[in-house]
Formats: C-alpha cells, structure tokens, sequence
C-alpha cells in the first residue's frame, strides 16, 4: 500500500496556480537569454543540485568546487570520498537530465535500480549490493544518538512487491497535478528505502525527473534538491519525515508534506528567477566595462564567471569561450596584471578572484542577497 495523494485545500491550489505562473515566466526569461550564458546557468544549478543533496548526507563540497569537477579540473582540494559521491551523482543527474524529453519513456524497476548503480556502483558489495534491492533490513539513526532507530523501513520481503506497486503508479496518467505527483514520489520511494544505502538521494532523483518529465522546464530549473540543501531546509525536510512515524505507515494524512514541498517548488522559482535576473544585470555591468577599457568582449565571460560564482579556473574560461590553452592562460595573465583579477594557488590549482580594478558595481549586483516570500504567509 502505498501514501494515499491528500486533497488539496483552497490555498494549496493558489500557491500552485502562483507556481504555474512563475514557472512559465522562466520559461519565458530562459528562451529570451543568450544560450552562452543560461548554459553556464544550467551547470551551476546542476552543481548546486548534487553539492546540496550530497551534503544531506555528509558528504560537502561547494557549489563552485562541483562545477571545477563536473568541468574536469583534477586539482580540487576535496578528499578521494567526496570527489567519489561528487561525481558519481553528477553521472546520475546528467542521465536523469537527458530523459526529461526520451520518447517511448516508462517508469520501471530496472530504471531506477539502473539509477541506482550509477549512484552507488563504486560502493558496491555482495553485503551492500548497488542496483538491487537490499535483503535485509535497514534503519534510519538518529543523527544525535546512533543506537537509537528514527525509522525502521518496512521487511525485505515486502520491497519487491512495494516497489511493483510504485512503478505502476508512476505510470498512470491521472489529473494529479505533476508538481504533487512528483512530491508524493519522493515520500514513497524514501518510505519504502528499497536499497542498502543511497535512498535519500535517489528519492530526490525521482522527484527532479518526474518535475522534468511534466515539460514546462528543463530539469537543471526544476530540482528543489539545492533548497532542501540549506541547513533551515535540511531540519524541516528531516521534521516533514519524521512526522510519518517510526515504521512504514502509509495509511496516514500527509498534507504538511504537500504544503512543505509547494514552499519549496515556489522559493526554488524565486531563487532561479533572482539569479537569472542577476546574471543579466552583471552581464550588462560587464559588458559596458569590457567596451570602455578597450577589452575583447569574450573577456566578458572570465569576469561574469567571478562575479557569479567568486572565482575563476583557466579551463572553465577555455570551455566557455572554446579557446586554446594558451590563449586563455594569455587572457587570464593579462587580466591580472590590470589588476582586474588576482591570481590565488599555483600550476594547476591556480584559479583568479576578482582585483582591486574589477568593477564594483557587477560585484554588488552579484553578492546583494535577495529575500525569499513563504506563499503561505501572504
């Protein structure tokens, strides 16, 4: 049996009516950009997707450390676990980013244990098998006393036939909304914990592709997996679960749930749409910069990488701009001796912050912190 979808009430179908709006209208502002800078939105959104939801589980690595990462850089002073669980579910969000238009697609269970080997694969022992269903049974400890189990996943014998039913809800059209859908995935399969190790972040997975699957967004704006990252958000996510109880209960009220993932479907939209609209405004910054210090305008990309993110690496500025080694160590060298950047670390760590010379008013448009509204307190 499986959580039964809980009606919604007057104001749930306003904050969704609101999270239509939104959503089309970054849809709108996604098409109206140039495709050279919502790329490098979308790798940094992808970053903070896996930086976040990895960093619910213990493993953290920075936002801008993920994107050196996903950009190939090896010298990233991360330890060997976390560059492992890093790149690992990056594999798995590039897949999961790659079926959010696959024609001919279904849900199944060798989909998502196929997801899970590619999150869990280099973990994988015949005690603590990746991509099968576990065998036996598994806790979930309190983080203040280990001897001590929140949550006890329901018997090994009942995964397989809890799984089948899941996988067949998944695939029925009904007139859910996909935002709820999607929500009530997440609850089931992290109820369920059908594997060893790895179901919290899988659950989160479904979630982001059943969001992008619904089409009005590509799948590096629909996660909430970087909202639920930050520490406030973590508490109340963990708060959400443990008020479903000790043991698999699903024949229970689970609205707070709905109500707790509208929020954050409805404060992610606001935070991408303040960083797209960010992002334009640096860009213009730095553009009337580059035009009035006599710069090539594909300098423009080094100094909005900074301005956005804090820093720099000779091979993001090389990618972005498809130069060769040499002349982007020339631009970036040349940068510096304006003063417009600064150089920190050596040889292959070495990447460039910004400079007494950079432009201040892109650096205050960049780093101005925005408010976020809670669309049930309106």
């Amino acid at each position: 049996m499986l959580f039964p979808t809980p009606e919604l009430s007057e104001l749930d179908h306003a904050v969704l009516d609101d999270l239509d709006r939104m959503r089309r209208d970054l849809r709108h502002q996604i098409r109206q950009a140039p495709t050279k800078w919502t790329e490098g939105l979308r790798k940094f959104l992808t970053a903070d997707a896996v930086a976040a939801s990895n960093s619910i589980e213990g493993f953290r690595v920075s936002t801008v450390d993920v994107v050196d990462l996903m950009e190939g850089e090896r010298d990233v002073e991360v330890s060997e676990d976390n560059r492992e669980e890093t790149l690992a579910y990056q594999r798995m969000m590039t897949y999961i980013q790659t079926l959010h238009d696959a024609a001919d697609f279904t849900f199944s269970k060798g989909l998502l244990n196929a997801l899970h080997w590619i999150l869990q694969g280099h973990h994988h022992t015949t005690a603590k098998p990746a991509g099968q269903w576990r065998r036996g049974p598994v806790y979930v400890t309190d983080p203040r006393d280990p001897s001590i189990a929140a949550y006890t996943a329901p018997d090994a014998e009942d995964v397989p036939g809890l799984m089948a039913e899941l996988v067949d809800w998944l695939n029925l059209s009904e007139e859910t909304h996909p935002l709820v859908k999607a929500a009530m995935a997440h609850l089931h399969l992290v109820s369920i914990h059908p594997w060893v190790d790895g179901n919290g972040r899988m659950s989160r997975s479904l979630q982001t592709l059943m969001i992008a699957r619904e089409g009005v967004l590509a799948p590096e704006f629909s996660s909430i997996e970087a909202w639920l990252g930050r520490p406030g958000n973590t508490w109340e996510y963990y708060r959400e679960l443990n008020a479903r109880g000790s043991h698999y209960q699903p024949d229970q009220d689970v609205s707070s749930w709905i109500r707790f993932n509208l929020t954050a479907y409805h404060q992610q939209a606001q935070t991408v749409g303040n960083r797209l609209n960010r992002s334009s405004r640096v860009l213009a910054h730095l553009t009337d910069f580059t035009a009035a210090e006599g710069l090539d305008e594909r300098l423009v990309s080094a100094l909005h990488e900074v301005a956005m993110t804090g820093r720099v690496r000779r091979l993001r500025y090389e990618h972005a701009e498809g130069l060769s080694v040499q002349q982007a160590q020339r631009d970036l060298r040349d940068l510096t001796t304006s003063g417009i950047l600064e150089s920190v670390g050596r040889t292959r760590a070495r990447y460039y912050v910004a400079g007494p010379a950079f432009p201040e008013a892109a650096l205050t448009v960049a780093t101005t912190p925005m408010s976020l509204t809670d669309p049930y307190r309106r």
